[in-house]
């Protein structure tokens, strides 16, 4: 072993063992050989990046084996020369191949930069979302339903793509559903896996639509396999009940332009739900309503809240006639079943139990109070 390392060091330290150089150079096929392998060797990471580093490693290659055939008439040049294009044409081949693959068809591209890009959510993960829809864009005519309230079954959970969705209850309009909203998020949320619901609420198209959907059960699986896409789909679908939510409120509006919010005291009386008929008590109070017109109302004490004794004001020497203007309810007024422009600040004049809407000049005011 220590005479063949000794033979190695002797001929490295007396030179080259080449009887003659040659005296004219290679080849222009051989210096741009060597040109396109060093610009392959510059290539840099990723996909891109792989494309560059191959793309240049086989040209440069292919100019090897052009140089080993014409000029230096060397068949073991010609051969891993030839080699090592091929290997290089055959990475070339994947990763047009893994582009292939890795391609949506348009509609869910523009869903992923539009909906998903923004929250970091990453390709592989989006790509099980689209798998379990099937990649299918479903449609709905003008006026087709989507929904008829009472009739059809919460077996699916719907994101609409283009067009617009009516939303009605009873016959009367609530809101609207455009583009990247879920069609039914409150039913999903307001079952669970194992329970079965109808719709209480109409979906119509009211322009041509199309939509993904995906079965209820295989999403379900998949939200219980993977941890991830449960966080994501829990985010989405709180953010597009809220935005329904907000919707609703921007119904609620004065003649004077200031907006009021669902979520204060006194409307909250006035949009939860309706109390149960009261019995033999109510005959009474409907007099009292119709007797209303002829005498000044009267002051309900109320548990809520007690104002501190103040001092009678002084008699006025010519008092107007205080007569109040008995408002009867309207019939099927339900939670939000009214049009917009009905939801005016008449409606929350006299609310019992809590202040008025009319003694402030907005809403701030009154939650500052």
């Amino acid at each position: 072993m220590s005479a063949n390392s000794s033979t190695v060091g002797q001929r490295l330290l007396q030179g080259p063992v080449c009887i003659g150089w040659k005296q004219d150079l290679e080849g222009a096929v051989y210096h741009l050989a060597n040109c396109f392998l060093l610009l392959g060797f510059m290539g840099g990471s990723g996909v891109y990046g792989c494309f560059y580093l191959f793309g240049f490693l086989g040209t440069g290659y292919l100019c090897c084996v052009l140089w080993g055939w014409f000029d230096a008439c060397s068949l073991d040049i010609v051969l891993w020369s030839f080699l090592l294009t091929t290997a290089c044409l055959l990475q070339l081949a994947h990763l047009v191949y893994r582009l292939h693959e890795d391609v949506l068809p348009e509609e869910f591209e523009l869903l992923y930069r539009t909906l998903c890009l923004p929250l970091q959510v990453p390709l592989q993960a989006y790509k099980e979302i689209v798998h379990c829809c099937e990649e299918q864009v479903l449609t709905l005519a003008t006026e087709q339903t989507y929904a008829v309230e009472g009739e059809t079954p919460i077996n699916r959970l719907s994101l609409l793509l283009s067009g617009r969705i009516r939303v009605s209850q009873d016959g009367q309009f609530l809101h609207y559903i455009f583009p990247y909203q879920f069609m039914d998020s409150p039913e999903w949320e307001s079952l669970r896996p194992s329970e079965e619901g109808v719709f209480q609420v109409t979906l119509t198209a009211e322009t041509a639509c199309s939509y993904i959907s995906w079965p209820r059960r295989s999403l379900h699986l998949l939200l219980a396999k993977e941890r991830y896409l449960s966080r994501l789909f829990s985010a989405l679908l709180g953010y597009d009940i809220s935005e329904k939510l907000y919707g609703l409120n921007e119904k609620l509006f004065a003649k004077f332009g200031l907006r009021f919010d669902i979520r204060l005291p006194s409307l909250y009386h006035v949009l939860g739900p309706a109390a149960p008929d009261p019995g033999p008590e109510s005959t009474e109070d409907e007099e009292d309503v119709h007797q209303a017109a002829g005498s000044p109302p009267r002051a309900t004490p109320t548990k809520i809240r007690q104002t501190p004794p103040c001092s009678p004001p002084p008699a006025a020497t010519d008092p107007p006639a205080a007569a109040s203007r008995a408002r009867m309810s309207r019939p099927d007024s339900g939670v939000l079943g009214e049009d917009s422009s009905s939801l005016v600040l008449e409606d929350f004049e006299e609310v019992s139990g809590s202040e008025s809407l009319m003694d402030y000049r907005s809403d701030g005011e009154y939650m500052s109070f």
